[in-house]
């Protein structure tokens, strides 16, 4: 058996887990955890600087690491995006490289190495692999050339599901997943923050990321509580010191 139908065998056994169309990403997710020396995995998609969406997470502490990279707007993965190219980061290269991701990284994961490997096919350009790492593992433990193996067969697989998938108004089911459905939220609070406050989305992004990184939130419940009500325009714009 080949690795892409290895690849295959491990998606298909995670759908008793995982099961539905949505949740494909997380399947894939986990078949590169399981095929690599790794801890975690997980995928995402970028079609600017800043609109990042989570498509699955092998496990909840890879979804975790996607989302506080995402509320500090910076890390590996968003860096492989914008190059192009592999990243591979120890916890020390991610401290200095890194410094606002790593810190809440290790205060509220065990990870501390994360390679970062683009997509290709219909994924190139905007689709990320994020592999994940705890001690006693490190990142340069790990075989790039395999990992780059298991990307490929990854990407095959992912594009192969897109070409025989139903197309419907809404698009591909896996956007349909929970964590991209959340992390529509956000771009939802920047339109309501934008417009009451009267600034750029940019402007309001960065405001509710301020306000995640001082009260130690994730930036995704940060904007369910300002569309639930729960935190002001006043309280938003005051507690990030620009009220």
């Amino acid at each position: 058996m080949d690795l892409r139908q290895t690849f295959a065998a491990h998606v298909v056994t995670a759908e008793r887990d995982l099961p539905g169309p949505e949740l494909l990403p997380a399947r894939l997710a986990r078949a590169c955890a399981e095929l690599l020396p790794v801890d975690g995995a997980g995928l995402s998609m970028s079609f600017a600087s800043d609109r990042r969406l989570p498509l699955g997470g092998s496990d909840p502490i890879a979804d975790l690491a996607e989302r506080l990279q995402f509320t500090v707007g910076e890390g590996p993965c968003l860096t492989a995006h914008r190059t192009g190219q592999p990243v591979l980061a120890d916890e020390e290269e991610l401290r200095v490289r890194w410094p606002a991701f790593h810190d809440a990284l290790v205060s509220r994961t065990p990870i501390r190495g994360i390679v970062s490997l683009p997509l290709h096919g219909g994924l190139q350009d905007v689709g990320a692999l994020d592999l994940y790492l705890q001690p006693p593992g490190h990142v340069r433990d790990l075989a790039l050339a395999d990992a780059l193996a298991v990307t490929t067969a990854l990407s095959d697989y992912f594009a192969a599901a897109m070409d025989g998938e139903p197309r419907t108004e809404s698009g591909p089911a896996w956007l349909d997943a929970p964590a991209a459905g959340r992390r529509a939220l956000v771009w939802q609070a920047v339109g309501f923050v934008s417009t009451g406050l009267e600034m750029q989305s940019s402007d309001a992004l960065a405001l509710l990321r301020a306000h995640a990184y001082v009260h130690d939130r994730e930036l995704d419940d940060v904007a369910e509580f300002v569309l639930e009500r729960r935190l002001s325009l006043a309280q938003l714009s005051l507690a990030a010191g620009t009220g």
